[in-house]
């Protein structure tokens, strides 16, 4: 080894060395002066955990974004003064908190109570947050469509991006009205009382290995669950998906897509026709196809919805800053 080499060694060294003392002597806890995100895709919604380290966010530890658990969940939501009845009712703005996986010991929750609380904590930032991705679209939809009615035309920017949101939306790209209906929001009630009852409230398995809080099917083996109890001969199973977030994404575009919700679609029009408020009670009459149970589930969901007043959050807001918090990878 030259004496070259040797210095260059013993700098990089060096260099280890400083960076080591450099983190060690910083506060875990700083609050960041303009923090900013980028919601164009679920990978910029949802960091890793020690990119959200790197971040920074006021009172999350580095110990609780590797192992969260309910109790660091809780903590973080009272940190942030998240209280779901100041919402409800006082019309607080919910915390831009987006927990990527469940924690896993939500089974641990002995009172029925406390689950529910820590379930829709968790859940209603990522319904409100896909509602608001889904606004912003149907507002330009609604720009473009007045546009050409009154010129005839459109920019080859809003040309372009019709094409995508026809893609998206599985609708010719000339029928902007079609693709109006369909680019508009699910009730967070609605949402709510689905993602409880179909994912046991955060606990079933399919909830805890494969963020699947919807219960969707699918045929495809890559990235999707084999579901214990599946009759000999069937070959569906539970999609998976890489956060929450993708989850309620995936939940929100089926509703608004597949053709076995086109009366959902039609009811939530007419309430907009009519200037009502897009009740997920009287939505639910809709979703009967949801399920095997039929009529069943129906009545089961607005249970839910009435016994836990959830038709209080459907006017929530989101507000405040963001924070991402992330468990260990399950998938």
């Amino acid at each position: 080894m030259t004496t070259f080499e040797r210095a260059i060694i013993g700098l990089m060294g060096l260099c280890t060395i400083s960076l080591v003392a450099i983190a060690s002597s910083m506060p875990h806890e700083i609050v960041p002066q303009s923090p900013k995100a980028n919601f164009a895709s679920a990978k910029s919604d949802f960091e890793t955990a020690s990119a959200d380290l790197n971040r920074s966010y006021r009172n999350v530890t580095k110990d609780r974004l590797k192992h969260l658990t309910v109790g660091s969940l809780s903590e973080t939501f009272s940190t942030l003064e998240y209280n779901l009845e100041t919402v409800r009712d006082e019309g607080a703005s919910v915390p831009r908190v987006f927990v990527v996986n469940m924690p896993q010991d939500m089974p641990h929750i002995r009172v029925p109570a406390e689950r529910k609380r820590i379930f829709f904590k968790t859940v209603l930032p990522l319904v409100l947050k896909a509602n608001d991705d889904i606004l912003k679209e149907r507002e330009r939809l609604l720009r473009i469509k007045a546009e050409k009615a009154k010129t005839g035309k459109l920019a080859a920017a809003d040309r372009l991006w019709l094409v995508a949101v026809s893609e998206r939306y599985a609708v010719s790209r000339n029928n902007i009205s079609e693709m109006i209906r369909r680019a508009d929001i699910i009730p967070p009630s609605l949402a709510l009382a689905q993602a409880a009852e179909e994912s046991g409230w955060g606990t079933s398995r399919f909830a805890l290995e494969g963020n699947a809080l919807f219960g969707q099917w699918t045929f495809a083996v890559k990235g999707a669950l084999v579901p214990k109890n599946r009759d000999a001969g069937k070959a569906h199973r539970v999609r998976a998906f890489t956060s929450l977030l993708d989850a309620v994404r995936a939940y929100v575009r089926n509703l608004n897509t597949h053709k076995a919700y086109r009366h959902f679609r039609r009811e939530r029009q007419a309430l907009r026709q009519a200037d009502r408020q897009l009740a997920g009670t009287v939505l639910a009459r809709t979703l009967s196809s949801y399920s095997e149970r039929g009529n069943k589930y129906v009545r089961t969901i607005q249970s839910i919805i009435t016994g836990n007043q959830l038709q209080n959050l459907d006017k929530a807001r989101l507000g405040g800053k963001t924070v991402s918090l992330s468990g260990q990878p399950v998938i």
